[in-house]
């Protein structure tokens, strides 16, 4: 699992970077496309990164252009980050990457094939988490 992980992760990598991206700014892009507005710590929860991670790769997108930060309401020292329209672009475009990423990687593979994949992995996802003594709020 960690092999196809690793390769999975390089491949995509690759594919982005033709659109000027990399994997760590496109995971951010995917997570805001499902939570704009997040705050700092959300998005370094959501994404599993250490929040001074998040700052630099932040700092470096909205460099870039693709987002921006704003003061929370109530507490102007809480900063929620928002895709600019050039970010919201490179989103739709990181999508429409993923979607066919996704679609050669099943090519030839039945419905009952990734169904079974996807219990699997469930249930694999829980007993670690059941190891941790936690549980995930995504699962």
């Amino acid at each position: 699992m960690a092999a196809l992980s690793r390769k999975l992760r390089a491949h995509f990598d690759s594919v982005v970077r033709e659109k000027g991206l990399t994997l760590p700014r496109a995971r951010v892009l995917f997570a805001l496309a499902e939570k704009e507005g997040a705050t700092q710590s959300e998005l370094a929860g959501l994404l599993d990164i250490e929040t001074p991670t998040l700052v630099r790769l932040l700092d470096s997108m909205a460099q870039a252009g693709l987002i921006e930060r704003r003061a929370a309401e109530g507490d102007r020292r809480v900063r929620r980050i928002f895709m600019t329209g050039e970010g919201r672009t490179a989103s739709l475009e990181v999508h429409a990457i993923a979607d066919d990423f996704r679609n050669v990687l099943m090519t030839d593979m039945e419905l009952a094939e990734l169904e079974t994949a996807l219990a699997v992995t469930q249930k694999l996802l829980a007993n670690l988490l059941a190891m941790k003594g936690g549980s995930d709020p995504e699962a």
